[in-house]
């Protein structure tokens, strides 16, 4: 865990957040070993930003890897702050259920989930009548 902290901590200084102030950095680590990062970016027209899971899902997409094995993501708060509904489901279509989503709090407060226990009962491609 200590890989992930370090990149989700070094990538959350690159957040781009003026309005809320709300920095966040999150890192993936794949199957393979490597780790994808990815760091909040805010627009004035809030529903334009992005979040820092789904900024390392597509590092990790660029780099050509599709499985999520664990992640965590960083945020000064007072207390761990899950991934948005959004995020969630984005994390759920890269790992299994076993996955583990760690939160973190830039003093030191953790929290360790399971994709599972995050997001019960997720919405996947089984759900659509595909050829």
């Amino acid at each position: 865990m200590s890989t992930l902290l370090h990149a989700a901590t070094v990538v959350r200084g690159f957040a781009y957040a003026p309005y809320s102030k709300f920095r966040v950095g999150a890192a993936i680590r794949t199957p393979s070993g490597t780790v994808h990062i990815g760091c909040n970016v805010e627009n004035a027209a809030y529903p334009q930003g992005t979040c820092a899971e789904g900024g390392a899902i597509s590092a990790m997409i660029a780099a050509g890897e599709t499985e999520i094995e664990e992640i965590l993501i960083i945020a000064d708060c007072p207390t761990p702050v899950p991934p948005c509904g959004g995020c969630r489901q984005k994390i759920a279509e890269f790992a299994s259920t076993d996955a583990k989503v760690t939160m973190c709090t830039t003093d030191g407060k953790s929290m360790t989930m399971t994709v599972a226990d995050l997001l019960p009962g997720s919405f996947d491609a089984t759900f659509m009548d595909l050829p």
